[in-house]
């Protein structure tokens, strides 16, 4: 497979502390990859070095072929809050994100039913004008990840999005995230802090280390979807993962 994603000895330091050491990896083209790791590693920093957020001290990053810094438009993401505008309904804050991406590039006609589009992609088709108090949780999440493919991505990096639902709720936005993944082709970089999540939804995991940050193990899933969390594979996947984070149940905090 094709690497879109190449991290090469990647080291960032803020004032005197070493946030990461070395640190390298890379993300196949059209993967879905989990990224795990202790509380305060950096994870939800690492999605900020991918997208030129935040330059690195010494290293690579390459991003669709080009440095990061050129490649920002290659990329999209979705936050753990969905981060909507109140005053906008679902339509319009998907058309937003496009008026930001393109400006007058695109047409709002043309902006208007990609927004449509992909509402009906995430199961919003009849509530795309619906303001975000109207919305449940996972709803606004799903105009969030709308908003985010609109802008025709390649990649969609994602940190936490489903956190913050309720646990029936995440484990529907679960197996819509992968639908939406198949139907699409896109590459997602999934920051998670629970084990669980990471082995439902990854190609592969990529454990990181306490700081100073490194990759510990690269941990490949192969099981078919939808997974059997309780079957002999995952069940294998998951106490490795627990023994390389240091924990004694299969939920990271």
């Amino acid at each position: 497979m094709t690497a879109i994603i190449e991290l090469d000895n990647v080291s960032v330091a803020f004032q005197r502390e070493v946030v990461y050491d070395r640190l390298s990896f890379s993300v196949n083209d059209g993967e879905f990859l989990c990224i795990v790791g202790p509380s305060g590693c950096g994870k939800s920093t690492l999605l900020r070095v991918i997208g030129d957020l935040l330059g690195v001290d010494m290293g690579g990053v390459t991003v669709a072929g080009s440095p990061a810094a050129k490649a920002w438009q290659e990329i999209a993401y979705v936050f753990q809050s969905p981060r909507l505008l109140p005053w906008r309904d679902a339509e319009a804050n998907v058309i937003l994100g496009q008026q930001l991406r393109f400006g007058r590039a695109r047409s709002m006609s043309e902006m208007r039913d990609k927004a449509r589009s992909l509402l009906e992609l995430v199961g919003l088709g009849r509530d795309m004008h619906k303001y975000p108090a109207m919305l449940s949780g996972g709803e606004r999440q799903r105009v969030s990840i709308a908003r985010a493919l609109a802008v025709e991505p390649r990649i969609v990096l994602m940190d936490e999005p489903f956190s913050a639902l309720d646990v029936t709720t995440r484990r529907r936005m679960r197996t819509e995230i992968v639908e939406i993944w198949k139907k699409t082709g896109k590459t997602i970089v999934f920051v998670t802090h629970e084990i669980d999540e990471a082995l439902e939804l990854a190609d592969r995991v990529v454990v990181l280390s306490a700081k100073p940050t490194r990759v510990l193990e690269t941990i490949s899933i192969a099981a078919a979807r939808p997974r059997n969390l309780a079957g002999p594979e995952l069940n294998a996947a998951r106490a490795r993962l627990s023994h390389l984070l240091g924990l004694s149940g299969h939920h990271q905090e």
